[in-house]
């Protein structure tokens, strides 16, 4: 698999998508510094995770998801390895049935295709029809790492920064949850 040998500190060159470079623009317009890579497309925690030793952080997992109405949608951050079960999920936020939201919600409301889902896309959510959810392990964490609304590179910022700098910018106020793993209480 191929992951970049130099890291990139600000906006890198070469041909990238627009979604992409706004990512980057906000992050260097916000003074967040972060630590880039990129790679072969990776759109699933088996290959994100052959990223994570050379990224120097868990890349989290982000669930897109939405209740039997398809109107309500939420987008969960969890650690990578966590194992998912929207029965403790649903308790937690009030929301009975949930499921996985369809690519065309993540394109209407995140800008972003399936594999590409991460916490950036809020920055295209103009009406706020997303609800941030945070698993409380992530914040745990000095860093985390996120694709920036493509799943060919992967940044690492300071989760002190994504929770001070980036979400209030968004005008985002995450909802923490406490999401056990399934295969730790035998489930």
């Amino acid at each position: 698999m191929y992951i970049s040998d130099e890291f990139f500190t600000s906006l890198p060159g070469g041909e990238r998508e627009q979604k992409e470079t706004a990512v980057y623009r906000l992050l260097d317009e916000l003074a967040i510094p972060y630590r880039g890579l990129d790679h072969d497309r990776a759109d699933t925690m088996e290959i994100c995770e052959s990223i994570e030793g050379k990224l120097g952080a868990e890349i989290c997992k982000n669930l897109f998801l939405c209740d039997r109405q398809e109107t309500t949608f939420y987008l969960l951050m969890m650690p990578g390895k966590k194992v998912f079960k929207t029965k403790f999920l649903s308790k937690q936020i009030a929301s009975a049935r949930l499921s996985f939201a369809g690519p065309e919600h993540m394109e209407r409301l995140l800008n972003v295709t399936p594999g590409s889902v991460s916490v950036f896309g809020l920055m295209n959510d103009r009406d706020k029809r997303v609800r941030l959810l945070i698993d409380k392990p992530l914040l745990a964490q000095e860093y985390i790492g996120c694709h920036p609304c493509v799943n060919t590179s992967v940044v690492k910022l300071k989760t002190s920064d994504l929770m001070d700098k980036l979400l209030p910018a968004l005008g985002v106020t995450p909802t923490i949850v406490d999401l056990p793993d399934p295969a730790e209480i035998g489930e």
